[in-house]
């Protein structure tokens, strides 16, 4: 698929959707008055009533929804430089988006901002007719003109490496390399996407091999020019995985073989059959054995790669499926990688890239050191049926509804409340409202709605000193006559 032009937010085409964004805001009254009191300094520096960290499509959609509620004390940052927030330009390798080109993703309930606002814009009605599925670079090209329109104001190349409670109740943000001093702030949204609250998964036969030179994971940034006429193992069969193979072939790899442990491809992707805003909805109010149950029984399942990514692969006749493969061993002999799998079979390739995905672990986040093991997780909280065991999900933090994190144990770390977990590591808690497309704005009011709740429970003084303070008169004495003002004065016996 050839790449799609970069189109920039001071495209003459977009003029017209633009102005009419600027209008649908004005007609919402956007922005709002700010009704959080204002900060004093600290130490000298400012402090933020919110950060957010991440300025891809969660940090976004979050800025917006908090600045439509009228919290305008915001900062978001991203150690990425614009137009590479997120995976859409970076790891990401499927050719379009598996989201129907229908969802409305970030728009807020605004029409004029929705992905199909501004294709059509950009290349007409038939056009949008012809579009299958949203191309991935284009989406970033979408989420780039999505942040200016709204004048978001990421600041990028800021990547904070330690989250540190005082004890005056902030939150100091520690930043690589001291490009500024430490920010504080109130409350602190994580942005951070799908790896946001964990690690890529690196399983432990690779131990001991050189990343890079003999394995890669599918987050890693690989140069697939080099595996041209090279034999290439994928370990997988995911989306990651099927979309690594994909780039390998398409890069001129000898030949490529994706490995997985299953015994026949996944095909069916469960959660799609209760698909529906009852799901959004209530999934963070049922009980939660019947959470726990319901994203048991749909990872097991594994959500199969998209068709069109399947046959990407499968149109290559060097490409190669094969089936119960689990991966006994792995070393580097020579030049070669040497694989033996669980059945007793051999593969000798010359690179391997991992299709794993990614933990979800708080414990593995370096942002968190101080206090990681207070962070309260599901395994903390509920014990599965024995049938129901699944290491993985216990180590999804155990959230409120505003996506904050919890304490293990009470009293020990009440400054978790003020740490919001809105990526993927909320999917347990609160379902899929804070990383896919489909419901990210939803989650975003809900997260809206949290935080502001919070900053005004804490100012509840400062809300009752300014209730017993307002004098602003409504009526001003001519709007009425008192019937009994001109009446003798009554005197009591």
């Amino acid at each position: 698929m050839s790449p799609e032009p970069i189109r920039s937010f001071n495209d003459p085409k977009l003029a017209e959707l633009n102005a009419r964004v600027a209008q649908d805001l004005e007609y919402l009254n956007y922005p709002p008055a700010n009704w959080s009191p204002a900060s004093a300094k600290v130490d000298g520096r400012p402090v933020s009533d919110v950060v957010i960290i991440g300025g891809g499509m969660c940090g976004l959609v979050g800025w917006f929804a908090l600045s439509r509620v009228g919290i305008r004390n915001i900062r978001i940052i991203d150690k990425a430089p614009k137009g590479r927030e997120g995976p859409w330009k970076t790891f990401a390798r499927m050719e379009t988006l598996r989201s129907p080109k229908t969802l409305l993703g970030p728009a807020a309930g605004m029409a004029s901002l929705t992905f199909r606002a501004w294709y059509t814009a950009l290349f007409g009605i038939a056009k949008w007719e012809e579009l299958y599925r949203i191309p991935r670079p284009m989406w970033m090209d979408y989420l780039d003109w999505y942040r200016d329109v709204l004048s978001i104001p990421v600041e990028n190349g800021i990547n904070v490496t330690r989250i540190v409670p005082r004890e005056d109740g902030l939150l100091e943000l520690e930043i690589a390399g001291g490009a500024e001093k430490p920010i504080l702030t109130r409350k602190l949204v994580l942005a951070t996407g799908r790896d946001g609250l964990g690690a890529a998964e690196i399983p432990g036969f690779v131990e001991g091999m050189q990343r890079g030179k003999s394995w890669a994971h599918s987050a890693d940034e690989v140069d697939f020019t080099t595996l041209k006429g090279k034999r290439v193992v994928v370990i997988g069969v995911g989306a990651s995985a099927v979309d690594n193979a994909a780039e390998a072939l398409e890069a001129g790899a000898g030949e490529v073989r994706l490995l997985a442990r299953r015994k026949k491809m996944p095909t069916v992707n469960k959660l799609m059959g209760i698909g529906s805003y009852g799901v959004t909805a209530g999934f963070p109010k049922i009980d939660p054995k019947w959470r726990w149950r319901l994203m048991d029984y749909s990872t097991r399942q594994q959500t199969p790669a998209p068709h069109g990514s399947t046959l990407r692969v499968s149109r290559h006749a060097n490409a190669f499926f094969h089936f119960d493969c689990g991966i006994a061993s792995m070393k580097e002999e020579g030049s070669e990688v040497v694989i033996t799998t669980t059945n007793g079979r051999i593969f000798r390739t010359d690179f391997v890239i991992l299709g794993t995905g990614f933990t979800v672990d708080p414990l593995a986040r370096s942002e968190l050191e101080p206090y990681k093991d207070q962070i309260a997780c599901w395994e903390d909280r509920i014990t599965p049926p024995a049938d129901e065991k699944h290491p993985s999900l216990g180590r999804f933090p155990w959230l409120e509804d505003d996506f904050a994190f919890t304490e293990k144990t009470p009293g020990k770390a009440p400054w978790l409340k003020n740490i919001h977990c809105f990526n993927y590591g909320a999917t347990m808690s609160l379902g899929k409202v804070s990383g896919d497309i489909p419901a990210i704005s939803e989650g975003a009011q809900w997260l809206a709605r949290g935080v502001a709740a919070g900053l005004f429970i804490d100012d509840i003084d400062y809300h009752w000193e300014a209730l017993l303070a307002y004098e602003k008169p409504e009526l001003d004495g001519s709007e009425w006559v008192d019937a009994d003002a001109d009446l003798p004065e009554q005197k009591t016996a």
